[in-house]
Parts: structure tokens; C-alpha cells; sequence
């Protein structure tokens, strides 16, 4: 079979280690950042973020910017996930410091899924 997937992906499903590291573009085809984790509800097993590492240079000085998971769109021609934001609305959104990781409380949850003008899911 000329099309054989690797043994971590299927036609839909990815294994995390492959989608931390996937670059993220906007719909102008401009590189934003890269995924550098995803945050997975405990109980339901959904993805809630994306955690996209932008700035900064060579990863020194960049910040983790969680975007709700529902705002990706997965393109197979970038190998890589768009997102609907333009790269100046980044400066204001809701990020913390590589080593200063928030508690992800209902509160914080909020607040980022409200920047992107969203309402939070209540699972």
C-alpha cells in the first residue's frame, strides 16, 4: 500500500507525541507557532487545548499561548493545524511563561475561551 500510515496515526486519530511539535499557521499561510502540548480533560477524555509556544527565538523568550482545541482545523497539505487568529490578536491573549504554568480552574478556562470570544464548555 503505496498510502501506509505510521503505527501512531489513523485516518482520524494522531498519538499525542506526534501533534506536540506540529507547526500552526493562520489562514494566510503565516507560521504562528508550534504545539507544545495538549490538555486533556481527565474525566471525558476530550482535548479542551492546544498549547502553542510563539515568540521568542529558538524557544528562548517564547510564551504558551492555550487555544481551545475546537478552534484548530488539522490541513494535510501543511502537515500542520490552522487557526483563525491573526497574529495580533496573540499579543493580547491570554499566555504564561514556559515555566510558569497556570492552574487550568473553570475561572482560567473562562477567560481564555472568552478572549476568543467562546463559550466555555461545561463538561
Amino acid at each position: 500500500m503505496a498510502d501506509t500510515l505510521e503505527r501512531t496515526e489513523t485516518h482520524r486519530l494522531i498519538s499525542s507525541d506526534k501533534v506536540e511539535g506540529t507547526k500552526v499557521y493562520n489562514p494566510q499561510n503565516e507560521k504562528l507557532g508550534t504545539i507544545a502540548n495538549v490538555m486533556i480533560d481527565k474525566k471525558s477524555g476530550k482535548s479542551e487545548y492546544a498549547v502553542m509556544e510563539f515568540g521568542g527565538l529558538f524557544g528562548l523568550g517564547s510564551d504558551h499561548y492555550p487555544i481551545p482545541w475546537d478552534m484548530l482545523t488539522y490541513d494535510t497539505d501543511k502537515g500542520g493545524y490552522v487557526v483563525d487568529i491573526p497574529k495580533d490578536k496573540l499579543t493580547g491573549a491570554p499566555r504564561y511563561a514556559r515555566d510558569a504554568t497556570p492552574d487550568y480552574t473553570d475561572e482560567y478556562g473562562r477567560s481564555v475561551f472568552g478572549y476568543y470570544g467562546l463559550r466555555y464548555p461545561m463538561l
